[in-house]
């Protein structure tokens, strides 16, 4: 057992260091992935213009265990490096011969291939214009060998495999080093282009489907429009895409309502220019970007904040097999986010999906879609229901209504009891369906949700406990019976308390973003109604609010109070009427706002 243990910890060490080294970029230099195409994964094309930095050799004859020191340097600085040597008439093989230190502050050893220092990177993300290492030549080495390198300007500006000098060894005659340009995707300059204008719904549902957030709105006027078309042209698809993001707008094909495992692309605005790109998703893991082109009459632009760009697709791409096939149907998401050089960001928001599955060369539609899940709708608008409406009135009676219709029964028990009961009842029943529908969405506890959860728990537990006391309460009577009294009075307003801080978060989740800032304003005056409206009834309650007489100190007959009491009844169910009517506005109009996203 305690074996089984410890081999857990380290798997659990082993897939926590795996996801820090992703996440920091490989800054620390550890970079033994990429030993075989020397391609950085960040997540961008590399850069194919001239390169600022260049590769020197202190010889160009040796013998093998000879030392050559190799320079890599640049007029710019730049903050990453992979370097190799291998053979110059097999520039896609295995590294060869091995590396020593000149400044391990700066540089370290990498083993690719098997053989220890074979290659050497960076250790860290500092500023530098020249790195020198030693290169050890082995016992059998090619006749000829070139050294290579890959360079990292920022994030998503590199160079990679940059061609070295090549040196032979002693008594060979020097071959010409072979083109490396088919190891490396490199993106022509020639197929991306300036859109003119912005894109617009005109042939929406005709030659093209379309799909838009908000329901209506015409990309080429409203700059908060977000719009994705596709449109069948021969054997490719054209996309266009378009929306206001600080960072990045993104759609995918998913086949499932679940994001991960999805066909991905990309409009990332880096410094006011478009990287076009298509990536994959392994669960919910960051993008993968795909290093070979399958994206063909790229086109892009930025104005207003607004991000566009438009491509085309073979409907096969038997090149790239993480690319889906057109041919399918697929669900259908729409994110943006933010980005920082070029480096996307996780977006704030849950991403617009498709109501149903798409056939992509299907007959054009006009597609509408949700940012928020059926069930996540459902968990919202019941939790409303329940505390807003069925809870809230419950309580208002308990607290309140006592002295009415005491002449009166509803099934054998007085009607603030039977009333009280029954809108309580319906609230924990609600609440209990309502808690089970984030378990089969999520399928897990979930982390990124703040307090929320936390809040929701303990409402369920405290509406819970509510019944569960009622059932055991002791006889009026009894001398225990304040004991009772106090925890339900007690629990019961913890319990709407923290249903009002629960909703308030509720209503800012991913699942379920509703409008802000005027959803977080209509829960707040409900909040302030509710206390106004209770506060009224607690005045009347301790007299201050009564009905006047003519002479106060005229001893009241029995025809008196007995209108006094009904005039009291009448007020207080006057102030029932207005409380019920105001939080079904309120609970109404947050339905609403429910129902259009």
């Amino acid at each position: 057992m305690m074996a089984l243990d410890m081999c857990n910890i380290q798997t659990a060490l082993a897939i926590l260091a795996t996801l820090c080294l992703t996440v920091s970029g490989y800054k620390n230099g550890k970079v033994e992935k990429a030993c075989e195409s020397m391609l950085p994964e960040h997540h961008n094309h590399p850069n194919t213009t001239t390169s600022p930095y260049t590769l020197t050799a202190s010889v160009s004859k040796f013998s093998p265990g000879d030392q050559i020191k190799v320079t890599l340097s640049g007029d710019k600085h730049f903050q990453g490096f992979l370097m190799q040597a291998r053979g110059a008439s097999n520039p896609g093989g295995s590294a060869v011969g091995s590396f020593y230190l000149v400044d391990p502050k700066i540089s370290q050893l990498l083993t690719c291939n098997n053989i220890e220092g074979s290659a050497v990177s960076h250790t860290s993300d500092a500023q530098e214009t020249e790195i020198q290492v030693i290169w050890n030549a082995p016992p059998e080495a090619p006749p000829t060998v070139q050294f290579f390198a890959t360079v990292v300007s920022h994030y998503k500006t590199f160079w990679v495999k940059l061609p070295g000098p090549v040196i032979s060894e002693k008594g060979v005659t020097q071959a010409p080093p072979q083109s490396t340009t088919t190891d490396v995707f490199t993106k022509s300059a020639a197929t991306t282009s300036l859109l003119p204008q912005p894109f617009t719904t005109e042939g929406c549902g005709r030659w093209k489907s379309c799909l838009v957030d908000p329901v209506g709105c015409n990309p080429s006027v409203d700059t908060s429009c977000f719009f994705l078309s596709y449109s069948t042209v021969s054997q490719a698809v054209l996309f266009e895409l378009s929306g206001p993001a600080e960072g990045y707008v993104s759609f995918a094909l998913s086949k499932d309502e679940w994001m991960g495992d999805d066909d991905v692309y990309l409009c990332t605005n880096d410094g006011g220019h478009v990287s076009v790109d298509a990536a994959y998703t392994t669960g919910r893991s960051y993008p993968e970007v795909a290093s070979k082109s399958v994206l063909t009459d790229v086109g892009w632009r930025v104005s207003d904040g607004v991000i566009q760009c438009r491509f085309s697709r073979a409907i096969y791409t038997p090149q790239d097999l993480d690319r889906f096939s057109l041919n399918h149907s697929y669900y259908l998401f729409l994110a943006h986010g933010t980005a920082d050089n070029g480096m996307i960001h996780r977006h704030k928001r849950q991403p617009m999906i498709s109501t149903h599955r798409q056939l992509i060369t299907g007959p054009p539609n006009i597609l509408t879609g949700s940012q928020s899940p059926l069930l996540m709708k459902s968990h919202g608008s019941l939790m409303l229901i329940g505390w807003m409406l069925l809870g809230s009135t419950g309580s208002l009676m308990a607290g309140y209504f006592k002295p009415d219709w005491q002449e009166q029964t509803l099934f054998g028990q007085k009607i603030w009891f039977q009333v009280h009961r029954g809108l309580m009842s319906l609230t924990v029943l609600l609440t209990a369906v309502g808690f089970i529908f984030p378990f089969v969405y999520r399928q897990k506890w979930s982390s990124r949700a703040g307090a929320h959860p936390y809040l929701g728990c303990t409402v369920m537990i405290l509406a819970f406990c509510q019944p569960i006391m009622a059932a055991f309460r002791p006889p009026p009577d009894s001398s225990r019976r304040w004991i009772f009294n106090w925890f339900h009075w007690g629990l019961g307003n913890a319990a709407e308390i923290i249903a009002g801080a629960s909703m308030l978060s509720g209503i800012r989740q991913q699942s379920l973003l509703l409008p802000y800032p005027w959803t977080t304003g209509v829960l707040s005056g409900f909040v302030v109604w509710n206390i106004i409206l209770k506060l009224v009834l607690q005045l009347h309650k301790r007299g201050v609010v009564k009905k006047g007489s003519k002479d106060e100190d005229e001893t009241p007959v029995l025809s008196d109070i007995s209108g006094s009491a009904s005039w009291d009844t009448k007020f207080r169910v006057a102030v029932l009427a207005l409380f019920v009517l105001g939080n079904s506005v309120f609970c109404v109009s947050l339905l609403n706002a429910i129902n259009r996203i």
